[in-house]
């Protein structure tokens, strides 16, 4: 793959609590010139980055984040505040303590509320595998494909580790045929990148890939 193909899988990333708009400025700026899925940008930012870019660049955002314990309530609030502000896909937190504890359905319920709190926007629905038992992932797969989520996303690139090869590949073999795999966090290189775009993900959240085709090093998210 060229690395402008690449570039067409990527949510170029801007999460840091310290983000100004001078800098989501910029990382909608290179969203729009290398041509990325799109920019995922803190909730404050969503309606000044969508008056900036308009129907140039699809602006993504994220809830709950990154510890995913916030209520429904609120979950389905800020997907719903976050898409009245021009989120074109919103990317949310699971509640881990609820998987920790073996409630997939009230994890799975929390996901179909959100979803509808999002209007027939995408969303992507974060598990941190890193957190996750191989089979807490599998009944995540699960849970995800009932509430008829767009994506199962891997990580939210703010705990212990990111995205890994077996962990798309796990999510490959178990979600449902409806649902799409996000891969995040940690992704290094080129390389990388097309290893799990061919183990199944249809999207990279990583700001390193957009680095490296302006020459710089590949360095955070």
């Amino acid at each position: 793959m060229t690395i402008l193909e690449i570039l067409a899988y990527c949510d170029h990333t801007l999460l840091s609590q310290t983000a100004t708009w001078e800098e989501i400025k910029a990382v909608c700026d290179d969203g729009m010139t290398y041509k990325t899925a799109s920019v995922c940008i803190p909730a404050s930012y969503v309606k000044q980055a969508k008056d900036y870019v308009g129907d140039r660049l699809a602006i993504c955002t994220v809830i709950g984040f990154p510890n995913g314990y916030a209520t429904t309530a609120a979950k389905c609030f800020m997907a719903s505040e976050a898409v009245a502000n021009g989120a074109d896909e919103v990317d949310m937190v699971v509640n881990l303590g609820w998987v920790k504890e073996g409630r997939f359905d009230a994890v799975r319920d929390e996901i179909v509320a959100v979803k509808e709190a999002c209007h027939g926007k995408l969303l992507k629905v974060i598990i941190e595998t890193c957190l996750l038992t191989d089979e807490e992932k599998v009944a995540m797969c699960h849970a995800v494909t009932e509430a008829k989520a767009d994506y199962i996303k891997t990580s939210t690139g703010f705990s212990k580790g990111g995205a890994t090869f077996d962990d798309v590949a796990l999510f490959a073999k178990h979600v449902g045929p409806d649902v799409k795999i996000k891969a995040a966090g940690g992704i290094a290189s080129l390389d990388d990148a097309e290893r799990f775009i061919a183990l199944g993900a249809s999207r990279l959240g990583t700001s390193r890939i957009v680095k490296l085709a302006k020459g710089l090093k590949g360095s955070g998210y």
